[in-house]
């Protein structure tokens, strides 16, 4: 299978030597080049091809932008992320918006190559100078999530935040678990102390993230 690939970088110079490069590998072809994020996603609509090699910091709009419309405008197309910065926001920010690699430009040639393929495999590839900033994140995230399940709520508190956060009612949920409407407004009272929370919407989001409901029908 030969994986077709849209070039989009602001240099042509880089444009052009990686058409170049790329060109050369049996299983690779170039379909076409951007130098802005805005012919990119122009380019990956009009072209269809299995991959967009992406800088970040491109003119007109910019390529954790250009990322974010391919991956709704052509869901099929895979992006990598080609760009001098390693910093975590831009290295985040690519990744939320649907980038399956990121690399920097100080990579080594057969390194993107092997990059390209195995993102096209279904993998997700990052620099090796990346990898410890998205692990740190990763963790940061985890011990969050951990102090937030950490926190003491009463197994009754605990099903009075599930039915808040499902919108039922003071009176509903007295009559659910058999208390006082008094007593549910005690405990959503003493639960928004514990978790240091100020209003139901927040309330609701919390319970979301731990899991105590999804909010589906």
């Amino acid at each position: 299978m030969t994986i077709r690939i849209v070039i989009a970088d602001d240099h042509r110079i880089i444009r052009e030597g990686l058409c170049s490069l790329l060109s050369a590998e049996p299983d690779l072809e170039v379909a076409g080049q951007a130098e802005n994020g805005r012919k990119a996603v122009r380019l990956a609509r009009d072209l269809s091809p299995e991959m967009v090699l992406l800088d970040v910091s491109m003119p007109d709009l910019n390529g954790i932008e250009a990322a974010g419309q391919i991956a709704v405008e052509c869901p099929r197309v895979k992006v990598i992320a080609l760009s001098m910065h390693k910093d975590e926001h831009f290295v985040a920010g690519m990744l939320l918006a649907g980038a399956a690699g990121y690399l920097l430009k100080d990579c080594c040639f057969d390194e993107l190559v092997g990059a390209i393929r195995s993102v096209m495999r279904g993998g997700l590839y990052l620099s090796p100078g990346i990898t410890p900033l998205v692990v740190k994140r990763y963790i940061a995230h985890l011990m969050e999530k951990g102090d937030l399940l950490r926190r003491p709520l009463s197994s009754r508190e605990r099903e009075v935040l599930q039915l808040v956060a499902e919108g039922r009612t003071t009176k509903d949920i007295a009559t659910v678990l058999y208390v006082s409407e008094k007593t549910v407004e005690t405990h959503r009272r003493q639960i928004m102390r514990k978790l240091r929370l100020n209003t139901i919407a927040d309330l609701t989001k919390y319970a979301v993230r731990i899991g105590a409901t999804s909010l589906e029908p």
